[in-house]
């Protein structure tokens, strides 16, 4: 079957682009977004699958966005169409004819993993059913009642030596005023032995107990026996299971070169991260490749509802993830000339950084955007480092707090060892009053309020940050709007805390605000610059105790 789509539209004075799209950090070329609002249009309209995007009505079922992409090809006939493909699956396990095919069906009819499935899920039940069992149900329940009850008895039996050892020295102690030397002597063998018969007897409880528990657990044995050793077979058939589909997800580079997901990722203590290959990118260079087309741009975009976690926003376009394609992409595009890694450019090599204020400890700057705060892994050009170099007898770690690199404003750092401790505790226990001003993408609907959503790192796709009610650390967001205009909301963030992007997300996440800052590459639209600036900061002065306030307005 050809997965090759002719344009709708005419692209024939469109011209094409010198180099494939850096697929990590891009703007969409002009053929990829027509090709991606022609793919739009259908998924729209379409009938061939069934799968709840949470556009519409709701399913039964939870309704779950979905990652798509398309890549401009050219054939041998030098005619540019495009492919489709979406990432993982779809509700209905339908593959339609317009997305191209996985790089693996994993779910043919009597392909090694069905039988697999059909293997572990007949082990599954047969645990379950052991687990359900009435004779082990009711065994169980009687080890935890004898374990109570021995505890308890237990406990109770310790409190009672304890008085009674007590109530000996008491004796013991009142008898050098009230008795004869020999009576004092017989009485200190009296108490030996009382101290000897209460630990044999509480050696004796222990042991009486032991045997009784015993006695339960010889019982129950056989059927822990059989679910340790269902267990095992479960990992041991999973393990092989999952090490067969790594070796058979195998992917194709330019010069036809195969490596599979275990060659790859190249690592036996590390796993593939799950859904490694599902993704539509490699999808879509897979399909390229195998049929001799060449790949000319790049794009995939969100289509449906955001997730839970990860902030995905309907239509907006996203670059491939970090943790599961880079490295299945750095093969399969190896040897084919890319746009060049915006992200490795040193924006702030030509921008000046403005010292607002200074004294014997003290130094306020207005930070540019996209300007480093502290010297990142491929570019040292910094904050921290100019101003090393400015103040070379400057002691301590100079930088108090940060700002993110797309983020401008006030900056404070020190020129002592001292002066840093004592701001850096200030910081701390949150006594520094701080305000940023925003230009969000979009029309808020209340006034004021607060946003208190737990984050962490998406380890699979760094630096992006998720929301985690489980693992993610508190975070908290006041917030009041300063006014509306032009389809775009100014607002005032005063954070309680200073988490990585937590200004970002609040505003852009569906529990937040739900409505992005303008200019925001990784939860919103990519524009001239984030619009989002730290416009004032109040504090104590580490050496006078004064208070000082400092605001700098911003450029949007």
């Amino acid at each position: 079957m050809n997965y090759f789509q002719n344009f709708k539209e005419d692209i024939s004075e469109i011209p094409l682009p010198e180099k494939f799209t850096f697929p990590f950090y891009y703007e969409p070329h002009h053929l990829a977004k027509i090709a991606a609002k022609e793919l739009q249009k259908y998924l729209k309209t379409q009938s061939d699958f069934i799968h709840d995007f949470g556009l519409n009505k709701k399913s039964e079922n939870p309704p779950i966005g979905k990652m798509f992409g398309v890549l401009v090809v050219k054939n041998n006939e030098n005619k540019i169409g495009y492919l489709a493909a979406f990432s993982g699956k779809l509700a209905d396990n339908s593959l339609p004819e317009k997305f191209v095919p996985p790089v693996f069906n994993m779910r043919t009819d009597g392909s090694f993993y069905l039988k697999g499935e059909k293997e572990i899920n007949k082990l599954n039940k047969r645990l379950t059913s052991i687990k359900q069992d009435i004779t082990y149900v009711s065994l169980k329940k009687s080890i935890q009642k004898i374990s109570k009850e021995i505890t308890t008895d237990l406990t109770l039996e310790r409190k009672k030596l304890t008085l009674r050892k007590f109530d000996r020295k008491v004796r013991k102690k009142n008898s050098f005023s009230t008795l004869t030397n020999s009576a004092i002597s017989s009485l200190d063998k009296k108490l030996v032995q009382e101290s000897f018969n209460d630990q044999f007897y509480y050696r004796e409880l222990q042991e009486y107990y032991q045997k009784k528990i015993k006695k339960e657990e010889e019982k129950i044995a056989v059927y822990k026996e059989e679910i340790a050793s269902l267990k095992k077979q479960r990992k041991e058939k999973s393990n092989y299971l999952q090490q067969t589909l790594f070796s058979k997800y195998a992917f194709l580079n330019k010069d036809k070169k195969q490596k599979n997901l275990l060659d790859i990722f190249n690592n036996p203590s590390i796993k593939p991260p799950a859904g490694s290959g599902e993704c539509s990118a490699p999808k879509l260079l897979q399909y390229a490749f195998l049929t001799n087309l060449t790949p000319i741009c790049l794009a995939e975009f969100w289509w449906g509802i955001s997730p839970n976690s990860a902030i995905r926003r309907h239509e907006n376009f996203y670059p491939a993830c970090q943790g599961r394609c880079k490295p299945i992409l750095t093969h399969m595009l190896q040897g084919i000339q890319m746009d060049p890694n915006l992200l490795l450019k040193n924006l702030s090599e030509k921008q000046d950084l403005e010292i607002v204020y200074e004294d014997a400890v003290l130094i306020v700057v207005n930070k540019p955007a996209e300007f480093l705060s502290v010297p990142g892994k491929n570019i040292t050009d910094s904050v921290y480092t100019r101003i090393k170099k400015k103040y070379p007898s400057a002691t301590g770690p100079l930088i108090v707090h940060r700002l993110d690199m797309s983020t401008s404003g006030i900056l404070v750092l020190t020129k002592t060892k001292e002066a840093n401790a004592t701001l850096q505790s200030q910081f701390i226990n949150r006594t520094v009053k701080k305000r940023y001003v925003a230009v969000l993408d979009g029309y808020l609907t209340q006034n004021r309020g607060t946003i208190k959503l737990p984050l962490r790192v998406d380890l699979e796709d760094r630096p992006r940050q998720l929301v985690d009610f489980k693992y993610g650390k508190k975070t908290e967001t006041n917030w009041e709007l300063v006014k509306k205009e032009n389809g775009k909301s100014r607002v005032y963030f005063y954070p309680v805390t200073g988490r990585t992007h937590q200004l970002r997300i609040h505003a852009a996440h569906k529990d937040g605000l739900n409505t992005p800052i303008f200019g925001d590459d990784l939860y919103g639209k990519k524009e001239n610059r984030l619009h989002l600036h730290a416009e004032y900061i109040e504090f104590l002065h580490p050496s006078t105790n004064k208070t000082m306030c400092f605001t700098i307005a911003s450029d949007f």
